[in-house]
């Protein structure tokens, strides 16, 4: 795979590329192989829109048709060798000490933002502080400040409340790692009505993450949710069973078993072994806050 482009069966031109992630949980960004060949344990220099940075492989070498890449397409410069794997290390310390550094000017300087992370890349051309703030903060002395003393450029950003828990990390209420930072690497948008589909407590506090935020997992067990719905009878159906005519009164969509009265008698059935009759009249339209249009911001 020395070739950068190929051609294959007179067919669509294709272009080697290789997948590298800069967080854990990150997105995947895919660079021009550029003649590297790259295993999954390895780490990659790369040019970015940032600067030159160091990442993770995510994804080895592979061939992708013209069509399917988003241009500008850059380059691996290299796959990391050991010394740039001790300069990355050595970058890390150095963050360490410019978010302290940058936390005694932010209080100099009396501005009420809260810091987040520091980052430099990996050629130290530049210093990137993230933070929160209400509202907007003028922190263009600051800036001055931050530049003179590290003698690079220097960027300050501004990020969501979400933004914030995927750079802290945590625990969830269900013990696991926060999905933002292992797993998921785009913020979904969530809504309250995701979280009546899945019968779960309207109580704010059962259904936010620590970011305050209706929890990301509502959007991708949603649709296993919605599909098992959409496969069992609504409460209020009629419905002819083994045992006669009755209404269901209760359901439970993943296990597909519903709760039937017939004859003022409670009897459990599976979906499958029921036949609807009839489906309950619609009820009215919902208010906007029931069909979900108070939306969590994609951030």
């Amino acid at each position: 795979m020395s070739d950068e482009n190929i051609n294959q069966n007179g067919g669509e031109e294709k272009t080697e590329i290789i997948g590298v992630r800069f967080k854990d949980g990150g997105k995947t960004y895919y660079f021009a192989a550029n003649g590297s060949t790259a295993k999954t344990t390895d780490f990659a220099i790369v040019e970015t829109a940032r600067g030159v940075e160091f990442g993770k492989v995510a994804c080895t070498n592979k061939f992708v048709s013209q069509s399917e890449i988003v241009p500008p397409l850059r380059p691996v410069i290299r796959i990391a060798t050991q010394s740039d794997i001790k300069a990355n290390e050595a970058n890390k310390k150095k963050e360490e000490e410019a978010i302290k550094i940058c936390q005694q000017k932010v209080t100099e300087h009396k501005l009420e933002m809260k810091l987040i992370e520091a980052e430099y890349t990996f050629d130290l051309s530049k210093l990137t502080f993230y933070f929160t703030a209400d509202g907007r903060i003028d922190f263009r002395e600051l800036v001055k400040d931050l530049a003179s003393t590290f003698r690079t450029r220097i960027e300050l950003r501004q990020i969501g409340i979400r933004d914030e828990a995927k750079f802290m990390g945590g625990l969830g209420i269900c013990g696991r790692p926060f999905c933002c930072c292992s797993f998921l690497p785009d913020f979904c948008q969530v809504s309250i009505k995701m979280a009546k589909e899945q019968n779960l407590s309207l109580n704010s506090s059962k259904i936010s993450g620590a970011c305050g935020r209706l929890m990301c997992c509502l959007k991708f067990e949603h649709e296993t949710y919605a599909r098992e719905i959409s496969l069992t009878p609504p409460v209020d159906s009629t419905v002819k069973t083994a045992d006669g005519t009755g209404t269901v009164t209760e359901i439970s969509p993943l296990s597909g078993m519903i709760k039937v009265n017939i004859n003022d008698t409670i009897k459990s059935y599976h979906r499958d072994d029921v036949k609807v009759l009839s489906y309950p009249k619609s009820k009215k339209q919902a208010s906007k806050d029931d069909d979900g249009e108070e939306i969590i911001e994609k951030k």
